[in-house]
């Protein structure tokens, strides 16, 4: 049985959809590899170009995934026509961030109607064994759902 009951049935699609609208998770090539009511795991391959200068993924890199994972985790126990924004998280960072793959699991641990606490951790996998290497503890708000921003409305925005 789910720990949690999501609000919308159509939660997967409408979670998929919001995901795939993050660009910056596709940049990075971040994509979903398991979504659950209130828990969503967040897959990332190796990649140089993300990381710092002794060879590991820079902890921004790290910390980006678990936060859309612990947004992602929270959106999907939202009602139909929320959308969903962090307002505070703290991440500790605890072994170097090295692996051939990445997991950014996000898991709601209270909702709410308004504000949601999710924790969210995050694995170097290398070989099949995953390593825990950053948690995070993260608050998000719900909000009523805005239209995607399209390309003309993020010319208008100051340089």
């Amino acid at each position: 049985m789910a720990r949690f009951q999501p609000k919308n049935p159509e939660f997967r699609g409408v979670a998929t959809d919001t995901f795939e609208r993050q660009r910056a998770m596709r940049t990075l090539g971040i994509s979903i590899a398991r979504l659950e009511p209130g828990e969503v795991d967040l897959a990332m391959a190796y990649r140089e170009e993300f990381t710092q200068q002794n060879g590991f993924v820079h902890a921004g890199i790290i910390t980006a995934g678990l936060d859309s994972a612990c947004g992602i985790a929270a959106f999907t126990l939202m009602p139909d026509g929320s959308d969903i924004l962090t307002v505070e998280f703290k991440t500790n960072l605890l072994a170097p961030a090295k692996g051939e793959r990445f997991v950014f699991r996000g898991a709601v641990v209270k909702p709410g109607r308004t504000l949601t606490v999710c924790e969210g951790r995050a694995y170097a996998e290398q070989g099949g064994i995953e390593t825990l290497i950053a948690t995070m503890t993260g608050t998000l708000m719900a909000l009523p759902r805005r239209a995607a921003a399209t390309a003309q409305d993020r010319d208008r925005l100051p340089a």
